[in-house]
């Protein structure tokens, strides 16, 4: 008998305002999320354009726990493809990054072209009459599998999925407005990449950029500069399905104490920084909001804080873990200054960013708290526990929204 069975994982009536704990935790359930999310009609974030712009550039990726490719091959187009020998199941890519003319087993040597094809069989014929493959063997059957591709504005996705919508489709008119707002068509220019590991569940990542009400009280710095609170103009949108969401938020001019600091013991109004350019933001884009924070189910997290750009990738890591790759961009027509101001701002981010850090640290104590007491459930109902676009962030809307679908998806 099964976990799932022998624990009647079963969510019960309470929608989507109560989490059940072992969500977070099951084996099962986790191995099912891997099948049904990311094995699923979803189309996940696997890299940029910018990444591999030359002909033979690839780089490694992952959907869920499966480890892809993408590559650019010599004529220019792009394909991910699983990166899983044909003829044993070895992974045929083993660098991050690079360029190739063809991608080769380390096993049997089983080599592939960069769209996939196998392209040579040591041996195929045998050696002075003995062995060889079957004679029906056929080398166009044994390629590398290849996935879908959907490529918007240098922002690369795939899927396993025939029945995955276009991506158009996919992210909806509200989700592609904002998706666009950053992705506008200019060529990317990519500053840098972060990797970390997070001891917690994969949807605690989600769930935290889906939760602005925590930003403002855990992330002091944020409040105390004023890039980030309570009483500065913000929204929380969705999309109609509740897989995608954004959090919209406008600087106030106010540092002052008020009723949006007065929860905060560790507000001080009168603190200044050394280095004021760390807070200063440069109006880029034809809105006024200083961080936009979308989320695009199941993978991935489009970040503007300030004038630092960046995706986040999800890659979970068992249901107590996950990885989170940050690959941070700005345009090819910044000037040095922009580049400067976006590199300066990226220390907000990041395993050891000034407020980053922060989420790091209470994923990994929401992980183990929820472990010592996996018979309850997380309270999500600051705003009510209904699941509509807010014109603040003192809400938990867009979680309740998101595992909506979840259940949905999950069948729960």
């Amino acid at each position: 008998m099964s976990a799932l069975a022998k624990t009647e994982r079963v969510w019960g009536t309470n929608g989507t305002h109560q989490v059940p704990y072992w969500v977070y935790t099951d084996e099962e359930i986790y191995r099912r999320e891997l099948k049904a999310i990311f094995g699923g009609a979803s189309w996940s974030y696997v890299g940029l354009e910018a990444e591999i712009p030359n002909a033979g550039d690839f780089k490694r990726s992952q959907i869920g726990e499966t480890s892809v490719i993408v590559v650019r091959d010599r004529d220019g187009v792009l394909h991910v493809l699983k990166n899983q020998c044909a003829h044993r199941g070895l992974q045929v890519c083993r660098q991050e990054y690079g360029n190739a003319r063809a991608f080769q087993c380390p096993y049997h040597q089983w080599s592939y072209r960069l769209n996939g094809d196998l392209s040579g069989v040591p041996f195929m014929k045998g050696v002075d009459g003995h062995g060889g493959m079957p004679e029906d063997f056929d080398r166009r059957d044994h390629g590398l599998t290849k996935l879908r591709v959907a490529v918007r504005n240098g922002v690369i996705f795939a899927t396993e999925s025939q029945a995955t919508a276009p991506l158009d489709d996919y992210l909806g008119p509200k989700m592609l407005k904002l998706f666009d707002r950053v992705f506008d068509g200019r060529k990317l220019n990519v500053l840098g990449v972060l990797r970390q590991r997070i001891p917690a569940n994969w949807k605690l990542m989600f769930e935290n950029i889906k939760d602005p009400y925590h930003a403002s009280l855990l992330h002091v710095f944020l409040v105390t500069f004023g890039l980030f609170r309570a009483d500065n103009p913000s929204s929380t949108v969705m999309d109609e399905t509740g897989m995608h969401s954004a959090l919209i938020s406008q600087r106030g001019g106010d540092r002052k104490a008020s009723s949006a600091t007065q929860e905060m013991a560790a507000f001080k109004e009168t603190l200044v920084l050394r280095d004021p350019r760390q807070i200063e933001v440069v109006k880029e884009f034809a809105d006024p909001a200083t961080v936009v924070m979308q989320t695009i189910w199941p993978n991935l997290i489009v970040q503007q804080q300030a004038n630092t750009l960046a995706t986040r990738q999800i890659v979970p890591v068992g249901p107590n873990a996950f990885d989170l790759h940050w690959t941070f961009f700005g345009y090819e027509g910044d000037d040095e200054a922009m580049t400067a101001r976006r590199l300066r701002h990226a220390n907000l981010m990041g395993p050891a960013g000034f407020v980053s850090l922060d989420d790091s640290e209470v994923m990994d104590l929401a992980q183990r708290g929820i472990h010592d007491g996996e018979a309850g459930a997380a309270l999500v109902e600051m705003g009510g526990r209904g699941r509509e676009d807010e014109n603040h962030i003192v809400t938990e809307t867009a979680i309740r929204a998101f595992y909506g679908h979840y259940r949905s998806v999950m069948g729960l």
